[in-house]
This record gives C-alpha cells, structure tokens and sequence, in this order.
C-alpha cells in the first residue's frame, strides 16, 4: 500500500512540474490579435484607391465624414414631462424617452440621433453628437 501511495505522490509532483515548465512557455510566445488599420486619404497626396487611380470617390468620403453635422436646437421641442418623481418621461417632438434612452428625431436640417441624460421637472438634458444641451420644457 505504501507503493501505491508513493507512486501517486510522484504522479502529482511530475504532473505540477510538467504545468509549471509549460505555463512560461506559452507566455512567452507574445503572439496578440493582428488588427489592419486603413485610413482614408484627404487629399491625393496622401494616397489613391489602387484599383481605381483616377477615382476621387475615397478622398470625397473622407471630406464628407469629417464635415460636422450640425444640429439645430431650436427645433426639438419639449411638450411636456409625465411619469412619477422616481421615474420621468420626456416628450421631446413626438417620441417619449425615458432617461438613458436614445433615439432618431426627424427636424428641420434632417434626422437627428439623440440620448436621453437627464429629466428634470423643468427641462431635460440630451446628448446630441457628443455635446449636452438642456432642453426647457415649454409653457403650457
């Protein structure tokens, strides 16, 4: 019985050494996730679409997506807040938010995509393109 116990104990010690001789090596292979990374030209100076030299269609997107959209406040419109002091709702045009909620709202200048930070019984704080704006519920 002592012959079995002693084989047991040298199984357990190879088999944490063997782990322990493995573990650096994985480690060390310093192999990461490989991420391409394609940027846009501006300009014709700083690159060209290799299968189609003569196209400007790459150097059009990119000034398109670089041009900010601008947001015309004056168009969202708050109606009226609803809801218990524990949970508010915004009517900003015609859709009801709720706060932490987002959302497209059709305006003047175009579709604008909101979020919802904040209801307050005067007013409501919304992030649109990354700035805040305070909304003020208007006067019945």
């Amino acid at each position: 019985m002592k012959i079995f116990q002693t084989i047991i104990a040298l199984v357990a010690v190879f088999v944490a050494l063997a782990a322990k001789a493995q573990a650096p090596a994985q480690a060390s292979t310093g192999i990461g996730t490989i991420q391409s990374v394609f940027i846009l030209p501006a300009s014709p100076a700083e690159g060209r679409d290799p299968f189609f030299p003569e196209s400007t269609r790459a150097i059009e997107a990119a000034a398109a997506a670089n041009q900010s959209h601008t947001v015309e406040i004056t168009s969202l419109k708050v109606p009226g807040i609803s809801g218990t002091p524990g949970h508010f709702l915004a009517i900003i045009n015609t859709h009801t938010f709720a706060v932490g909620e987002e959302g497209d709202l059709k305006t003047a200048g175009g579709s604008v995509h909101i979020r919802c930070l904040d209801i307050q019984p005067d007013a409501v704080m919304v992030e649109i393109n990354g700035q805040v704006h305070r909304l003020p519920v208007e006067a019945q």
